[in-house]
């Protein structure tokens, strides 16, 4: 079986390629794709695929507006942490999902139930109604978390958001840093957080980095329209903003 995964979280593609692996060694993941735009030049160019395994929230947008560039006529297992909205969308339109973070179990049983689709000889093109899914997506009523548990030695604290310097991955480690520059470790990738934590206070500057707006403590103009930040508490790493979220990062922090 040949397999498009279309997902921007390196990390997350990596665990999802092994446990498609697993499943079956003569599974061949053709690309990872990470943005609306390249995935939408891939399906023009290439033979589509059996399955796309497809994150819904990506690099430039969400995935639905590739079905509105381009016709997709490979089956299609959507990941999501859009749990309410998913749930409801997708069954209503018969289409698997897979709510991250989720087990091997979980994708075991959706690439079951494709193979039985399969063997019925059923459609599995992935007919949705994307203008349905999109107003959906946009009436989601937001629920971001306000709190997050972790440990700190033999005990577990609980950290308001609201004390969240930032998260950043550190040798596929993420850690949560607080104000006062204590770091604990969380379970959630990034992709994950970004749709847990509110846009409104936190940014998400590259891969490896999310930002709660008050830890910006000065900006620098960097060369090819790139800026680059001074963080509180201090990262020992250089932030450089690329162009392309430059403007999307001066507009958060101008609200």
């Amino acid at each position: 079986m040949k397999v498009l995964i279309v997902e921007d979280e390196h990390l997350a593609a990596a665990k999802l390629k092994k446990m498609m692996e697993k499943y079956d060694s003569g599974i061949e993941v053709l690309d990872n794709l990470t943005a609306v735009h390249e995935t939408v030049q891939w399906l023009r160019e290439n033979p589509a695929p059996d399955l796309i395994m497809m994150d819904i929230q990506i690099d430039d947008g969400v995935c639905f507006e590739i079905f509105q560039q381009v016709e997709v006529t490979s089956p299609v297992i959507f990941t999501t942490a859009y749990d309410q909205y998913a749930i409801k969308a997708f069954q209503v339109h018969s289409i698997d999902y897979l709510l991250k973070p989720f087990s091997y179990e979980k994708l075991k049983q959706s690439l079951e139930k494709l193979k039985k689709i399969n063997a019925s000889s059923r459609p599995t093109s992935a007919s949705i109604d994307v203008d349905e899914l999109l107003t959906a997506l946009k009436q989601q009523e937001p629920s971001y978390k306000s709190r997050f548990l972790v440990k700190s030695g033999t005990k577990i604290r609980s950290i308001k958001t609201r004390d969240i310097a930032y998260v950043y991955t550190d040798r596929k480690l993420n850690l949560l840093v607080t104000n006062e520059g204590d770091r604990y470790p969380v379970d959630q990738s990034l992709d994950e957080l970004t749709h847990i934590l509110d846009p409104d206070t936190f940014f998400r500057a590259n891969r490896q980095l999310i930002l709660h707006i008050d830890s910006v403590s000065a900006i620098h103009p960097y060369f090819k329209g790139r800026v680059k930040l001074d963080l509180t508490p201090p990262l020992d790493a250089e932030i450089i903003i690329s162009s392309e979220k430059t403007p999307d990062f001066k507009a958060w922090l101008d609200k």
